[in-house]
């Protein structure tokens, strides 16, 4: 009795189970790739993943394609719905295949956002891992490349002209699938599989807040973060907090995007050099000239192709469309930051939220504050700007230094000035030529 039990249990096999239910990209890569770590810690014998994707960007499919094909335990992918475009070649990819009663698979032309095919080269490389992953596993290739190319001639499959898609009993009589089930149950007992222990992923909440982050509206939000709080910070000097709100945003955007393998270090260290370059036109450098350009070019292109997979500039490894999408959410972001800004930023920092961050109690005589102001009248004194006054500055009058605000908002270093207004310890300054007769 005790020798049956313990065969019993020997027999018992384990199925690690997870899903691929959205588009195949980043993050369906992502979750597929910690759920094969997870079954080989657990020395699974079946890695089982159940579909259900309208296809999606071609070189993380081709990712997922190459991990199932070198996979050391059995692999299945259990077609419920659909398995279109790059679902197809996964499945391919798989040593069982098995589809739900009603769902279909095929359809695998590469196509842009707008479902527009796209020309030959990218087809062609299509076919080429749909045969290759076909013969890998001893499936039909001519079937697999009649998925991407509708020339390929099949009478007894499709009209001539169109890509093949296949029914469960169509895919079943192709020998393209080991049968048709209604659940995951007809599968084990398909597998001789008694009982199986059957283990699954379940996602964390640090799963959830990459997925929501990487979302493109949601990208374009942090992006518009990123841009408000320069400005506001460029507005305001020495505030801070609006800094930090760049800086937070900015986080927020690469560090998932870097996770799901898309941001890589050169791409944030391009955004970087932008920022850092577009602080130097500002700050350093009087007037904008080549530096703000390529600064804002530096930002736009690092914050761009961070969002998309590329091998240094290589885009064909991303879905057709992408990166023109990419560019248009990043301007798009920025440009109505900038409108939102202009509209709203003075009535922003006036506003009691914005007032929390900024010290508004006066510091007066009567509680013991002192201020230390020039001792003698510079009214309509003249000058030199020593600085940049952007608007706050130095200058030199008699040759003593100040602190001054340009009334006209810019004013380079080196111009004469005169001093119009003397108000506390502030000198408020305008350019000499501007000076009222």
């Amino acid at each position: 009795m005790a020798l049956l039990i313990w065969s019993s249990i020997a027999a018992a096999q384990t199925v690690y189970y997870t899903e691929l239910k959205e588009d195949v990209g980043p993050s369906s890569w992502r979750i597929i790739k910690k759920s094969y770590a997870e079954a080989m810690e657990q020395q699974a014998d079946f890695f089982m993943i159940e579909m259900n994707t309208f296809g999606g960007a071609v070189n993380f499919a081709d990712s997922i394609r190459t991990l199932l094909l070198n996979a050391k335990p059995k692999t299945i992918v259990y077609i419920n719905n659909n398995a279109a475009s790059a679902g197809t070649l996964i499945a391919l990819a798989s040593d069982y295949i098995y589809m739900q009663a009603g769902a279909s698979m095929g359809a695998a032309s590469v196509v842009n956002p707008q479902g527009e095919v796209m020309p030959e080269k990218y087809q062609s490389y299509m076919r080429g891992l749909m045969r290759s992953t076909a013969e890998a596993k001893g499936r039909d290739a001519r079937l697999a490349e009649a998925f991407v190319d509708g020339s390929v001639s099949l009478p007894d499959w499709k009209e001539e002209g169109q890509v093949l898609t296949l029914t469960p009993s169509e895919a079943l009589k192709a020998q393209l699938i080991r049968a048709e089930v209604r659940s995951k149950e007809d599968i084990f007992r398909d597998l001789d599989l008694n009982a199986p222990k059957l283990t699954s992923y379940h996602k964390t909440w640090i799963d959830h807040v990459i997925a929501f982050l990487v979302n493109p509206l949601i990208s374009g939000l942090l992006i518009m973060g990123i841009i408000g709080g320069i400005y506001f910070e460029l507005q305001t000097p020495g505030i801070g907090f609006a800094l930090v709100l760049a800086i937070i945003c900015a986080a927020l955007f690469f560090a998932p995007l870097y996770l799901q393998g898309l941001a890589e270090h050169w791409e944030i260290a391009l955004f970087v050099l932008g920022v850092i370059l577009l602080a130097l036109e500002v700050f350093v450098i009087p007037g904008f000239g080549v530096a703000g350009i390529l600064g804002i070019i530096f930002v736009i292109c690092g914050l761009s192709f961070s969002m998309l997979a590329n091998d240094y500039l290589d885009f064909k490894v991303s879905k057709p469309g992408l990166l023109m999408n990419s560019f248009l959410i990043v301007i798009g972001s920025m440009i109505l930051s900038v409108v939102l800004m202009v509209i709203f930023g003075k009535n922003i920092m006036q506003s009691s939220a914005f007032k929390r961050f900024v010290l508004q109690e006066e510091q007066k005589s009567t509680s013991g504050y002192t201020v230390s102001t020039p001792k003698i009248n510079l009214l309509n004194k003249t000058g030199v700007s020593r600085t940049v006054l952007r608007p706050s500055g130095k200058i030199e009058i008699e040759g003593v230094w100040y602190d001054a605000v340009a009334l006209d908002g810019f004013i380079e270093a080196g111009e004469e000035i005169y001093v119009e207004k003397h108000e506390n310890y502030n000198l408020f300054v305008r350019k000499t030529t501007e000076r009222k007769a």
